[in-house]
């Protein structure tokens, strides 16, 4: 039987997993934009790439190739794979964290 603070728990492994999610998936929008060359006076497409370039700024110049549409790719799609690993490793230990007060 599970006290309220398993589900507590519940939901925030389930917002902290969302909140990586939701970043990995921004960060995948702003490699689309580049890829593609989106308008970037476009005010969508500048606000994606700005969280882009913030999200993704400990991996920036991580991997340098001459093209630049490259290196977005390469360094971004790291980055995003890292936030989706670590959005499910934190969400687990807050799961487990709720599942050994049962």
């Amino acid at each position: 039987m599970r006290r309220g603070g398993g589900t507590a728990l519940e939901l925030a492994a389930t917002v902290i997993a969302t909140i990586f999610r939701i970043a990995a998936f921004l960060i995948v929008l702003a490699i689309i934009f580049v890829v593609l060359e989106a308008n970037e006076e476009n005010g969508i497409v500048s606000f994606i790439l700005d969280v882009g370039d913030f999200l993704v700024g400990p991996f920036d110049g991580l991997f340098t190739p001459e093209d630049m549409k490259v290196e977005i790719a390469i360094n971004y799609g790291i980055a995003a794979i890292v936030y989706l690993i670590v959005g499910q490793l934190i969400g687990g230990l807050v799961r487990r964290a709720g599942g050994s007060r049962t």
